[in-house]
């Protein structure tokens, strides 16, 4: 499945919720060569089969043509609640678009249309989905629901978040994650999509992120990046000068310099945040901007799978 083509084909749509359905039909007409073979055409009727499940619901014709168990899945089986959160503040904003660049190469357009394809799933699903989107304040929070007019709603809002030009605002991931966690009072999926810059004290962050683990919350935690420049430093040597897009600080120097200390710690940093969240029981996924984002979608799909 060539989502990635797709992609370049539709990519002057300015439509955000267009370029989201046409992503998610590319994957479900090709989930018959995935894992999740028989999904494609009773999409939203079945779910895999749990052993100690009753035997009643199982789809024997879905399961000849599959070989796999899945059981049928009735309407009132279907109200997953979803709450996306999206970081937007500055450092999300990297980097910077060329003219002509799609919008979705840089990490907040990547998170926005990320959320958008799962918008759809939720919806095809017949599954309610909310919203929250922070910066250094918590900028928007709809609650989940299903309706056709409460998902217009959401992509208008998301629409919004990429027409907004950024300036200088640091995270306040710690603070907005305690509250949306207070907001959370059924048992819901969670998922956040952020690049994990958060000032201050790593361990006030993932007391934050183990909040939003209460009432049995399934977490799912998207770490976007730019894996080229953030995760391997490819700079060519010439000086540059580097910019903290949130504090505005500023540092001069030659990438080959640091390229291997800058590396080695970037390195760790990701393992710790990886341990905490396998410690927590939170579902912790290092995604890049150029990433095809089927990765977002299968990833999803197990999760509820396990969820359900």
């Amino acid at each position: 499945m060539k989502i990635d083509s797709q992609l370049q084909k539709i990519s002057a749509f300015k439509s955000l919720e267009l370029l989201a359905n046409q992503i998610v039909e590319g994957f479900i007409s090709g989930m018959h060569k995935s894992p999740f073979h028989g999904f494609s055409a009773e999409f939203a009727e079945h779910k895999v089969y749990n052993p100690g499940e009753s035997t009643k619901s199982i789809d024997w014709k879905l399961y000849a043509r599959t070989d796999r168990l899945y059981s049928k899945r009735y309407e009132e089986e279907t109200n997953l609640r979803c709450h996306l959160i999206i970081d937007n503040s500055s450092s999300m904003h990297y980097p910077a678009l060329k003219e002509g660049q799609p919008f979705y190469e840089n990490k907040i357009g990547f998170s926005v249309l990320a959320s958008a394809v799962l918008m759809d799933l939720l919806k095809r699903q017949r599954d309610a989905v909310g919203l929250s989107i922070y910066s250094d304040n918590y900028e928007y929070y709809a609650p989940e629901k299903g309706s056709g007019r409460h998902h217009r709603m959401l992509i208008d809002k998301l629409e919004g978040v990429l027409a907004t030009p950024k300036s200088s605002k640091a995270t306040q991931t710690t603070a907005f994650l305690h509250q949306i966690a207070q907001k959370m009072h059924r048992r819901s999926m969670i998922i956040l999509f952020t690049d994990m810059f958060q000032p201050g004290n790593d361990e006030e962050l993932f007391s934050a992120l183990q909040h939003l683990k209460h009432d049995k919350h399934k977490v799912v935690l998207f770490h976007v990046i730019d894996k080229k420049t953030e995760l391997g430093f490819e700079f060519d040597n010439a000086p540059r000068k580097f910019i903290d897009l949130e504090s505005g600080e500023e540092v001069n120097l030659f990438a080959e310099n640091v390229k291997q200390e800058y590396e080695k710690q970037v390195a760790a940093y990701f393992k710790k945040v990886a341990d905490t969240c396998m410690q927590y029981q939170i579902k912790y996924v290092p995604v890049s901007v150029h990433e095809s984002f089927e990765k977002i979608m299968t990833i999803y799909l197990v999760e509820k799978q396990k969820f359900g």
